[in-house]
This record gives structure tokens, C-alpha cells and sequence, in this order.
């Protein structure tokens, strides 16, 4: 072989073993580095997403129930950028079921299987327990419904949602395809023993007496009968423990590894109170400078309660009341009376201010996420990024927020969505669009904005 083919063929073998070896050692890099979690290479690359390499997936997991959790933390760079704070969401819409009621229902599911209340309506004693053949009932707006038939029916329990005539038609669409029976009421004030919640307690308790007497059926308000096998049991996610202590044990824990111990403010809404308090509670047990923030939509009292210490709401004024109980399009969240999983936070005064964010204002958070941070999102996430920018400006430049993504925007087509039209593939909302809650058909786009923005 002449020498300079020998020569060429050094260089080419030498090269090539120069490649093998960086190429391994960028692999082994990336290997061991948690990109995902950890919050300082998320913000370091940012801006450029093809310098990030994927994480290793999580070892197999033994059932659907063990992939609860865990899940993603990730910086909304553009508002990042805006705002000069570093602002984060916990990517809760990426559990099984499509929200973080996913932790709530597996913690309810375990407890009544293994230590159920000792108020449920049974005449045995010691009471029993949630087997199979049970059935698990409970009054849902939709997510904590769909998160129990997620997990009942494979367990063999049945399970019955009562949720209010007026929440988006896809939730109890997918609540059958998941195997549940679902009744829609008329909304109702809680005082109303027609309110959704109270005609779940009241119908999980009377199939329990139908089956401890020997009857095979049950008659539901709507006239319909239904088969009674084994017992019936009452979720009561706006009461039980349960529901708190998935976030103090789960969702707090996780936050804070995330973030590598540094949290200047959690935001978050409350729909029954137990992510705010039960993380909340976890966060200020570690660092009491964290900040806690509630996002309160639009015809809840909860904003009034942590401000001025009483339930009240200016949609609760006479003749104001256009359509229900919480007087907005966000679905989820908003209260106008006190639960269980509220008062265990505010007890010890976990939240230390609210943010009051109106519908318009949700609305246009939605389709910013979708033009600038590519999530598509429904109303009660909006609701919380609303909030975290407002809470991101009012603390300054350089603090670390943290607030919750707890649903797609799939599950809100039908009403959410439907008023905000379709995004089109022009950048329309700008900053102070969502700050002032503007209507989008005021700024004189050459492109209008379809669908009916201020529509009831």
C-alpha cells in the first residue's frame, strides 16, 4: 500500500475513533443529566430547545395507578422572558386521567379500601371495606369523575358521577366511554338538596340501604332504575382528607426536588381546596418565605375570603347572576362556600394573597399559550398562568414561580374554546391583552378573531 494511502487511512481510523469517543461522552452526559427536572438547565436552555436532549425513560411501571405523579415541571420561557422571573408549570394534565385529580382519586380509592370513614352509611360494624362489585359515587364537575372511572373499573368498582347539567357535554361523553354511569343535574346551590354533591351523598347512601335490605335496584332522580350490587360509597372529595393529604405527600414533595429546594411562590386555584392547602402546607413547612397564592376566577368568593376574610363574591349581588353558582366559563374551579380541604390550609394560613382573574383575561392567557408556548390548555390552567404573571410582576425580577397546568384544552372544546374561536396562524395576543382582559375584536387586526369571545 503506498504511503500516502497508509497515511489517509491513520487519519481516517483516528478521526473516527476521535467522534466515537465524544459522541460517548456527550451520550453519557446527557444520560446523567435530569434535564427535566432540573430548573436551572431548563431555563440555561430555554431558548433553545434543540440543544436539550431527552432524559432516559422512567423504569416499566406494574399498572396505570403506579403512573400517577411525577410529572414534568417546565419553564414557560416567554413569560419567563417578559417578566424577568423564572415562572414554572407542573405538567398535572400528563397523569393517565388528564388532570391532577388523578392523585385524589387513587388516595380516596386506597383510603376507603383500607380505613373507610367512619360515617359511611352502612349497618355493619366494623364498617367494610371498598371492594369489588362496590359502587363509588360522587358530584363532579367533571375531572375527579373521570379520574375515579380512570381507575375504578379496572379494579371491578363501578362508578356513578352526578355533575351539573351546564359543564362542557365532552366530559360526560368520556366519562361513559370510560364505563360510568352519569347523571346531569340542574345547578344548584349547595344548600339545595339537589345540588350535585348532595344527590351523590344521598344516592350512595341509599344503595347502600338497598343492598343491606336485599333490593336488586335502585330508582335515580331522573326515574331511571339502576342494579344495585354491593355497597354503595360517597367519594366526598370537597371533605375527606384524602383528597389534601395526595397533595402534602405527592405533588408538594415533587415541586420542591424540582426545584431544587427553591420556590419563591406557588399559584395555584381551588376547586375543592386540597392542592392549595395540601401543597401549600408542604412547601411552608420547608421554607416559610414561600409565597402561596390563590387564583381565583371570576364568581368565586374564595379572592374575598382571603382578602377580606368573608365569602363573597360581586357576582353574588342581586340580579347580577346570569347562569350558576360560580358565575364564570372556567370549569373546576371557584367556590363560594368553605370545604374541608379549604379550611386545613387556611386554618394555619397557608395562602398568603389571591389574584382575582376574570374570564377575558383566562381567555386570552389561553390563546397566548398556544402562540407563544405551544400549550393548549383549558380554563382553570389559564386561570393559574394568569395569576403566576400577575404574581411574577407584583414580586420583581429574578424570583421562581410555580403554578399547576391541570387540563387540556380537549376537555373545554364545546364551551371554553368555543368562545375563544380558533387561534388562525397569526401571533395576535400581546401581554397587555391579558393583563387588561381586552376583547381581541377591539384591537382592528386585518385578521378577526372568530368565535363568540364575550359570549355568557
Amino acid at each position: 500500500m503506498p504511503a500516502w494511502e497508509t497515511h489517509h487511512l491513520f487519519l481516517a481510523v483516528a478521526s473516527g475513533a476521535i467522534l466515537a469517543y465524544t459522541l460517548a461522552k456527550a451520550r453519557q452526559h446527557y444520560t446523567t443529566t435530569d434535564l427535566s427536572t432540573s430548573p436551572a438547565l431548563l431555563h440555561s436552555h430555554s431558548d433553545n430547545p434543540q440543544s436539550s436532549e431527552p432524559t432516559p425513560p422512567p423504569s416499566a411501571s406494574p399498572s396505570l395507578a403506579s403512573t400517577i405523579g411525577h410529572t414534568p415541571l417546565v419553564l414557560l420561557p416567554t413569560l419567563s422572558r417578559l417578566t424577568q422571573c423564572s415562572i414554572y408549570a407542573k405538567l398535572e394534565l400528563l397523569n393517565p386521567g388528564g388532570s391532577p385529580k388523578d392523585r385524589v382519586a387513587l388516595s380516596i380509592l386506597t383510603s376507603l379500601a383500607t380505613n373507610p370513614s367512619p360515617s359511611s352509611d352502612t349497618n355493619t360494624n366494623p364498617p367494610p371495606l371498598l371492594q369489588p362489585g362496590d359502587t363509588i359515587y360522587e358530584g363532579t364537575v367533571g375531572s375527579t369523575g373521570i379520574s375515579l372511572a380512570t381507575l375504578a373499573r379496572a379494579q371491578g368498582i363501578h362508578c356513578h358521577i352526578i355533575m351539573p347539567s351546564d359543564q362542557a357535554i365532552e366530559k360526560s361523553n368520556l366519562l361513559r366511554k370510560l364505563g360510568a354511569k352519569v347523571t346531569r343535574v340542574p345547578p344548584a346551590p349547595i344548600v339545595d338538596q339537589k345540588h350535585f354533591v348532595n344527590v351523590a351523598r344521598r344516592l350512595a347512601a341509599e344503595h347502600t340501604r338497598a343492598f343491606e335490605a336485599g333490593s336488586t335496584s335502585l330508582l335515580l332522580p331522573d326515574g331511571q332504575a339502576i342494579a344495585v350490587r354491593g355497597r354503595g360509597w360517597f367519594a366526598n372529595q370537597f371533605e375527606t382528607d384524602a383528597n389534601w393529604r395526595a397533595h402534602f405527600e405527592g405533588t408538594g414533595p415533587e415541586v420542591w426536588a424540582q426545584m431544587a429546594g427553591r420556590v419563591d411562590a406557588f399559584v395555584a386555584g381551588a376547586g375543592t381546596g386540597g392542592t392549595v392547602s395540601g401543597v401549600g402546607l408542604f412547601l411552608k413547612e420547608k421554607d416559610e418565605a414561600c409565597k402561596v397564592v390563590l387564583a381565583d376566577p371570576q364568581g368565586s368568593g374564595l379572592y374575598n375570603k382571603v382578602r377580606n376574610g368573608v365569602f363573597w363574591s360581586e357576582y353574588e349581588r342581586e340580579g347580577t347572576r346570569r347562569r350558576s353558582q360560580v358565575d364564570t366559563v372556567i370549569e373546576g374551579i371557584g367556590l363560594v362556600r368553605s370545604t374541608r380541604n379549604w379550611e386545613v390550609g387556611s386554618e394555619k394560613g397557608v395562602v398568603d394573597d389571591a389574584v382575582k382573574v376574570t374570564d377575558a383575561q383566562a381567555k386570552n392567557m389561553a390563546r397566548w399559550l398556544v402562540e407563544h408556548e405551544g400549550w393548549f390548555v383549558g380554563g382553570s390552567s389559564a386561570v393559574n398562568c394568569v395569576a403566576a404573571l400577575k404574581t411574577a410582576l407584583e414580586l420583581g425580577p429574578g424570583h421562581r414561580i410555580v403554578t399547576i397546568l391541570c387540563d387540556s384544552g380537549m376537555r373545554h372544546l364545546s364551551k371554553f374554546w368555543a368562545q375563544i374561536g380558533d387561534p388562525g396562524g397569526e401571533t395576535k395576543v400581546e401581554l397587555d391583552d391579558i393583563l387588561s382582559g381586552r376583547d381581541l375584536r377591539e384591537r382592528g387586526d386585518n385578521e378577526t378573531v372568530s368565535g363568540d369571545i364575550n359570549a355568557p
